[in-house]
């Protein structure tokens, strides 16, 4: 990520997209993602690279390399990078109200009314537990499409095999996982300089 506020994206040059446009595009991505974390990943990418250009693929990329370096949800630490990314402060801020705002009321509509009317419906209990696998596969095809963007050599894909058999065999917390990363990257691969 070398770009700054003023360079100009694939497509869309910082500061020409509106903020009312930024807003409705992640409103509209926070209120038909189902899922969260990963999931809304492919929809993210789908909006704000091939269907708006407003990014390159390598540049989102980053982004989530850096989402995952940072506390809080994916999603909300996703859309306030782009936001920023096209509109400095105010494109970040109004990036996460949309992200958020969808979540927020259908989750204040449901706990409220919905839900403690509904929750032990035998049916309302057979769909979510049809939808368990639905968000495992979700989060599998998100998997499987960043490994095939990240892993692209034999280095590459032995940190994984490594990083993924540290984290599953000793449960390491991922902020660990992280810094290993990280770490093996800085030791095996840096670019002759």
């Amino acid at each position: 990520m070398a770009g700054g506020i003023a360079e100009k994206e694939n497509g869309a040059p910082a500061g020409s997209v509106s903020l009312p446009v930024i807003l409705f595009t992640f409103l509209k991505i926070g209120a038909f993602t189902f899922g969260g974390g990963y999931v809304i990943l492919p929809i993210i990418q789908r909006e704000i690279i091939h269907r708006l250009a407003w990014l390159e693929m390598e540049d989102f990329m980053d982004i989530l390399i850096i989402t995952q370096s940072l506390p809080g949800p994916l999603a909300l630490n996703c859309s306030i990078i782009v936001g920023q990314r096209l509109r400095g402060t105010a494109g970040g801020l109004v990036a996460a109200l949309g992200i958020v705002l969808p979540s927020f009321l259908i989750i204040l509509l449901l706990a409220a009314f919905l839900l403690p009317v509904v929750w032990d419906n035998k049916y309302v209990q057979a769909a979510f537990y049809g939808l368990r696998p639905a968000v495992a596969a979700l989060v599998s095809a998100v998997a499987l499409n960043l490994g095939r963007r990240f892993v692209q050599d034999r280095l590459s894909l032995g940190l994984l095999a490594l990083l993924l058999g540290a984290a599953l065999a000793f449960r390491l917390h991922p902020v660990f996982i992280l810094v290993l990363g990280a770490f093996l990257g800085l030791l095996f691969c840096r670019k002759n300089e």
